[in-house]
């Protein structure tokens, strides 16, 4: 399967992170190859042969993996003995400190992000779409790992995963209109009668409200390079989902 491993995390023997692109598994059209969601239509048995692929890549135990049914709010989860592979809780973002627990997030557009303190040794996943990142699920991970492990803001790393940029997310006025009432115009492209949104650059005005320095964000656009990821938009809403994965070691 083919990965992509962030830079940012690169010098932490103790952490496993990486994001996957849409090649190396084995589904079928429209979700060549390496979808895996269960919850877009693919036949659920090469989703689960695909996972295997991805935890043989990364060295983990597929059962012990968490993802998310994601909703696009700002519900958060601690991570507990309780939640397995096939009991993935309702919410957008996970947060953990127990070792050998991957955390995943999907995305075929939206913002996957991946949270690594090295001093508090915790990490965090989360799903920031539009609605997600309007909504502060971003910051309010951070505040969360805050209150549960004492996570202090100028000790995270965190790196945006592939998404759509504003090149060619495109939005309606309404949607606009609540893009500036929230102070996020500076995310607002406007080209003849069309308004596009780069939703990058709203939560990386978050993490700049919190003093975090220590960011990566991909340059990727999955609505241009469609042939490397899944993209919602770029596929017509019928395709796969790419992931980002973190490990505490």
């Amino acid at each position: 399967m083919k990965i992509l491993f962030p830079s940012l995390f690169t010098p932490f023997s103790d952490l496993t992170a990486a994001f996957t692109t849409r090649h190396g598994g084995i589904s079928k059209a429209p979700y060549e190859n390496a979808n895996l969601a269960f919850h877009v239509g693919d036949n659920p048995e090469d989703v689960v042969k695909n996972h295997d692929l991805l935890a043989t890549k990364l060295d983990y135990d597929r059962y012990s993996l968490i993802h998310m049914r994601q909703i696009h709010s700002d519900k958060i989860v601690r991570v507990d003995h309780t939640l397995t592979f096939n009991t993935p809780p309702e919410c957008d973002a996970l947060i953990t400190n127990r070792p050998n627990t991957p955390l995943m997030v999907m995305s075929a557009d939206c913002t996957g992000i991946l949270i690594y303190d090295p001093i508090q040794k915790a990490i965090g996943a989360v799903h920031a779409g539009r609605a997600g990142a309007l909504n502060s699920i971003l910051p309010k991970t951070i505040q969360a790992m805050y209150q549960t492990f004492g996570s202090k803001s100028e000790n995270l790393y965190i790196v945006l995963g592939p998404s759509i940029g504003g090149c060619c997310y495109e939005i309606n006025e309404a949607i606009a209109a609540e893009c500036d009432e929230k102070g996020y115009s500076l995310a607002l492209r406007r080209e003849d009668e069309k308004v596009f949104l780069d939703v990058n650059t709203i939560l990386l005005e978050q993490l700049k409200s919190l003093k975090i320095t220590h960011i990566e964000v991909s340059d990727h656009c999955t609505a241009c390079r469609k042939d490397e990821y899944f993209s919602y938009r770029g596929d017509a809403q019928h395709t796969g989902r790419i992931a980002g994965v973190i490990i505490l070691r």
